[in-house]
């Protein structure tokens, strides 16, 4: 994919998060006809195709070592759980809180990058992680901020809590461990391929079978394969060619725009605090990243 065009490439960029704003609600979707397991090896072995046509084979020669070892695992962990945690949610309403608290990564990532990277920040860091873990206890908990709610929800299902945690932690180390030792170079492609293999070798020891496909199963099976792949392959595009100033300030607003598709997707119906706790997440996501901005010289 060749874009010339700074336009052009920054609109790849929101198409990305487009994009991966509806992955959550068809991921929930697509487990819902071929199973947790089943359904995430068929959407990264399909977005692994995807990706390998757009984005050509993965070239890894001059790359580092410790990135690929490092990087893959972290990749590989994070699309896992985020996969499983949505595809073992009780219901929809659950599917679609996992998908904010996993939108933690954004906050988690500025936070990371302060020690591992040494990047500058502001005193805004603190009231903006704040702010934005308190948007996830508001989003989790459903009676206010209420303590045994809080458990009580959690309890309910702590495999799925458990993961959407650590898909928030995993994917805030890939970012910081791809931006220092990544070199440039993109293998979000030979990422895709390997996370299929070790869903599908899970697949295998947990002795399942795929039901028979439908029209529908299929279909939604392709749409999020698109949502996947195409996200990334765009979202290279866009970080390399694009607006970084504009594309990193609309990323923010993922959470807000990823619930509401999986709630009209999925037909589940959110109460006015998941909707504040959403807006919390996305708020306290853009304060951190202010804060880390550089200050232009006043003259």
């Amino acid at each position: 994919m060749r874009i010339s065009s700074g336009r052009s490439a920054t609109a790849c960029g929101l198409a990305a998060i487009l994009l991966w704003s509806t992955a959550s609600g068809l991921i929930r979707s697509v487990s819902g006809f071929f199973g947790p397991i089943g359904g995430a090896a068929l959407i990264y072995s399909l977005g692994a195709i995807l990706l390998i046509t757009l984005l050509g084979r993965p070239r890894l020669r001059s790359s580092s070592r410790f990135y690929l070892v490092t990087g893959t695992a972290l990749f590989v962990t994070y699309e896992i759980c985020l996969s499983l945690a949505l595809g073992y949610a009780l219901d929809s309403n659950q599917a679609i809180q996992l998908g904010v608290v996993n939108y933690l990564w954004p906050s988690l990532t500025v936070l990371l990058a302060i020690v591992m990277n040494r990047q500058p920040a502001r005193w805004l860091i603190l009231p903006g992680t704040a702010i934005a873990l308190f948007g996830i206890l508001w989003v989790v908990s459903t009676d206010g901020l209420s303590l045994p709610s809080l458990i009580a929800n959690v309890q309910s299902n702590p495999l799925s809590y458990s993961l959407a945690t650590a898909c928030a932690i995993t994917f805030a180390l890939y970012c910081n461990v791809t931006r220092r030792y990544a070199r440039g170079e993109n293998h979000v492609a030979f990422f895709f391929i390997l996370t299929a293999a070790v869903l599908w070798l899970k697949f295998a020891f947990a002795g399942q079978a795929l039901p028979e496909f439908t029209l529908r199963g299929g279909a939604e099976l392709f749409a999020a394969g698109i949502a996947m792949a195409g996200g990334y392959a765009l979202w290279n595009i866009g970080i390399l060619r694009g607006n970084l100033t504009l594309l990193a300030t609309a990323s923010y607003f993922a959470p807000v725009l990823s619930s509401a598709f999986a709630a009209a997707w999925l037909g589940a119906s959110l109460t006015l605090q998941f909707w504040q706790g959403a807006v919390l997440v996305t708020a306290g996501s853009l304060i951190c990243w202010h804060a880390t901005r550089e200050r232009k010289d006043q003259r």
